[in-house]
């Protein structure tokens, strides 16, 4: 596996060992940031590169920084140069795993709004071991963020401490994920990645109001769902709907779409991937590649 050796810090492209903050400053103290996690793969074809998406996260990303009240953001224009530039940099030979962040570099009081820096990294990242067989997932007894105390469609790093306990748990009683309900005891995602259900031949996932991340992935298939004539509902849901679903799976940019084969120890239908998990897992990965013409918009070139 290749690794990373450059990082874009502020502009400025150095050693990625070498990028450094403060260990008081707002993003390291209180964990004021806010990021975005894409990916660019490999056509395996010709061997070229494109980032997906890369104007959707970018768009949130922008979205972060203005809800956090961030001074003087870093412009859109200034982070797609860095993200592409970052993957020439590092000169990856399979897929990368990018993060954009900006932070408060500075020292201050939870209300010091800079200044704001920012970074562009590429990562290797590897596909989960449990790509082709499914995950096994529990329903973790930590809640899902709500959004009138730290919104999670703001993807802001402080955010994942609730995922990170939830994930620390589940592992501990032997579950591959955790799957988090709202405070009104509502499904809402996985740890880090968003839900789908099929249950009756109709694809559902929690709606906007159940406490998700507006997930660019989550949009992805939304959009490849309808194309292939599926029909979807996105609605409040029930905890044993995942018990009788006739198949569960993630999505989102680290974790790709996998499927979800167990809840609480219970299997998903007969325990294996199912068929529509299976045929949104080949469109998904066939539109982040380019191997197929459909939405061309969605895939930004590396030159």
């Amino acid at each position: 596996m290749w690794q990373a050796r450059r990082i874009i810090h502020n502009g400025q492209d150095m050693p990625f060992a070498e990028a450094r903050l403060h260990p008081l400053s707002l993003a390291v103290a209180y964990g004021i940031a806010v990021f975005e996690g894409l990916r660019a793969y490999r056509n395996p074809a010709d061997g070229r590169f494109s980032v997906f998406r890369l104007e959707e996260h970018l768009a949130r990303l922008q979205q972060g920084m203005k809800v956090m009240r961030f001074d003087a953001p870093p412009a859109t224009d200034v982070l797609r140069a860095a993200v592409l530039e970052v993957v020439r940099l590092n000169a990856p030979n399979e897929d990368a795993y990018i993060r954009v962040q900006a932070q408060i570099e500075g020292l201050g009081t939870m209300a010091t709004t800079g200044p704001v820096g920012w970074i562009a990294a590429a990562l290797p990242r590897e596909r989960s071991a449990k790509f082709a067989t499914g995950l096994a997932a529990g329903v973790s007894s930590w809640t899902r963020l709500p959004d009138n105390s730290m919104p999670p469609r703001i993807k802001a790093s402080a955010n994942y401490h609730a995922g990170r306990l939830a994930t620390l748990q589940a592992k501990a009683d032997g579950y591959d994920s955790a799957l988090l309900l709202t405070a009104r005891g509502k499904l809402s995602e996985a740890a880090a990645a968003c839900i789908f259900l099929v249950r009756d031949g109709v694809l559902v996932t929690p709606d906007r109001a159940s406490d998700i991340l507006e997930s660019v992935t989550r949009d992805t298939v939304l959009v490849l769902a309808a194309e292939a004539g599926f029909p979807v509902e996105q609605r409040a849901v029930d905890r044993t709907e995942l018990y009788v679903a006739d198949e569960v799976f993630l999505c989102g940019t680290g974790q790709e779409l996998v499927a979800v084969t167990s809840v609480d120890r219970l299997p998903v239908a007969d325990g294996k991937p199912g068929p529509v998990t299976r045929q949104l897992q080949a469109a998904y990965e066939a539109v982040v590649r380019g191997t197929t013409g459909a939405h061309a918009e969605w895939r930004t070139p590396v030159s």
